[in-house]
């Protein structure tokens, strides 16, 4: 077997998929699969990939402890509980924490280039902006336990020195091809693509803020294209460390992307706004907007797609694909 080049964790999910796919096509296919396979369809990520072979991540972790691996020239580390919604905090340790620690340790201990997923949740309510510079990562206040640990992390690099060893990459709100499996953590250009194919509108969490109107809360959308190619950029130029968002710089309303979707499918706007669920209320973002001049400052000039093209894109996709029977 051709010796393994590049590991990507979580490489059966939804971004780790469509960069295993970016690396194919790049002529790349010296790469190990690692993540956890169980119930459910995200088996078919996998379908038509290229790759050397696949271990679930115990398996590797169990690997990488007795030393194996060394060779490798970088880690992808995309694998984590991305459900913001979860409440065992002592999961969310081990697998979001405890996991990446021990990853990032044996890459910076063996010279093989790092490289993790954070998350723009580890911004909380977003008062103090989103800026990725590092100095002001200690008075971040995470507003879910999944973007608690995901700011653990960074946290630690940042304290024991190890960010200018390893890449951080905080992405905001990711949309695409290949996240059928998320289930209720799929994006809501997915959601709203259902809920018009099925009922013909799209439906829409009134907001509880002052300052916003209903479908008026904003994200900074970025289409997952996009955030693998910045992920590429990265791996592509090992001599850049740190954290940086990963985001458009631009943040759009929920009823932007519902239009959005309605004209991609050249349908009348029809949205309802319904109310939030208690549990969400109070660790729900109303804003999130990437600062991306650290970014632009490294050499990353290229193009984000704009929302509407990007929902166009995808929806494309979807129609083509002819996956749901309404």
């Amino acid at each position: 077997m051709k010796k393994t080049k590049i590991v990507v964790t979580g490489g059966a999910g939804f971004i780790g998929s469509n960069l295993v796919l970016a690396l194919n096509e790049k002529g790349e296919d010296s790469i190990l699969i690692v993540d956890h396979l169980t119930s459910g369809i995200k088996w078919k990520n996998l379908v038509g990939l290229k790759f050397l072979d696949y271990l679930d991540k115990e398996d590797f972790l169990a690997f990488i402890q007795k030393g194996n691996f060394k060779e490798v020239s970088a880690i992808i580390h995309l694998g984590a509980c991305s459900d913001t919604t979860v409440k065992d905090l002592f999961y969310l340790y081990k697998n979001n924490y405890q996991y990446s620690k021990t990853l990032a340790l044996f890459a910076i201990e063996n010279n093989i280039h790092f490289i993790y997923a954070s998350s723009a949740a580890t911004y909380g309510d977003g008062s103090l902006g989103f800026s990725d510079e590092e100095a002001l990562l200690p008075k971040l206040k995470p507003l879910n336990p999944y973007g608690f640990f995901k700011h653990l992390f960074d946290l630690w690099l940042y304290q024991n020195g190890l960010l200018n060893k390893v890449v951080g990459l905080k992405y905001f709100n990711v949309f695409g091809e290949r996240e059928f499996h998320k289930g209720e953590m799929r994006s809501l250009v997915l959601k709203a693509y259902e809920q018009v194919k099925k009922e013909g509108k799209i439906r829409l969490f009134k907001s509880y803020h002052p300052d916003f109107e209903h479908g008026e809360q904003l994200r900074d959308f970025i289409y997952i294209k996009d955030a693998v190619k910045v992920t590429l950029f990265f791996l592509e130029n090992p001599h850049l460390k740190g954290i940086f968002n990963v985001g458009t710089g631009k943040a759009r309303s929920f009823n932007d992307l519902a239009k959005a979707v309605f004209e991609a499918l050249n349908l009348k706007i029809e949205i309802e706004y319904i109310e939030m669920p208690e549990n969400l209320k109070t660790q729900y973002q109303y804003f999130t907007q990437a600062d991306i001049n650290k970014l632009r400052k490294v050499g990353y000039n290229n193009t984000m797609w704009e929302l509407e093209d990007a929902v166009k894109d995808y929806v494309n996709y979807l129609e083509s694909q002819n996956i749901f029977s309404f």
